[in-house]
């Protein structure tokens, strides 16, 4: 992607009313037809696969497609699955990058996911696995497919919702992962493809 692909208008968070927590929103990070683009190269070009997990005690297919980059050393696992990371494209990089200048957080792994249609979904979860730490910054890009992203707090069972647009970014940070957990619930209705960029740090004392 060359630099004139990224949104050139104004880049502004908006803060998500959820207690204890820190998530940040900018629907606007990468422009629509940038963002387009970028979705088509991704789709062709990433390593996708389907992997099982552990689940209730026997393994299940994942309900999407994912890929894992990042440096060599960001070795991650969740659920019985172990990812050993695929070297940067120059595409994760530049987003990656750019996420960088506009948080001042550093990033060393991506975790792509394909929803190919609304029937692929990620049930509840947070992402407090030891390699993420006890306070994980993740940013999270949208690209395709407008899709539902729940939040769910673990004490009272209390939910909001924001639906993701494509070319946006979503930024979790402090304790969001400690006090809520989030999901992209099934959908009935015919649905194109939404594919998630997850930008997140494993610490190497955790690998």
């Amino acid at each position: 992607m060359q630099q004139d692909l990224f949104s050139s208008s104004t880049r502004t968070f908006e803060s998500l009313p959820l207690a204890d927590a820190d998530v940040r929103y900018m629907s606007h990070f990468i422009d629509s037809d940038a963002a387009a683009q970028l979705y088509q190269k991704l789709s062709t070009g990433l390593a996708w696969r389907q992997d099982s997990i552990k689940l209730f005690g026997r393994q299940v297919k994942i309900p999407r497609l994912q890929a894992w980059y990042g440096d060599a050393d960001a070795q991650y696992s969740y659920s019985g699955l172990h990812m050993t990371p695929m070297a940067w494209t120059d595409d994760l990089l530049r987003v990656k990058q750019d996420i960088e200048a506009l948080t001042q957080c550093q990033f060393n792994s991506v975790l792509a996911n394909w929803y190919r249609d609304g029937q692929d979904s990620m049930g509840w979860h947070s992402d407090n696995e030891p390699e993420l730490g006890p306070y994980p910054t993740i940013a999270s890009v949208t690209l395709g497919q407008v899709r539902d992203f729940d939040f769910k707090r673990k004490d009272n069972a209390q939910t909001y919702r924001i639906p993701l647009q494509s070319g946006s970014l979503l930024v979790m940070a402090g304790a969001t992962q400690r006090y809520w957990q989030h999901g992209i619930t099934k959908r009935t209705a015919p649905l194109m493809g939404r594919i998630n960029l997850t930008f997140r740090t494993i610490l190497a004392s955790a690998t």
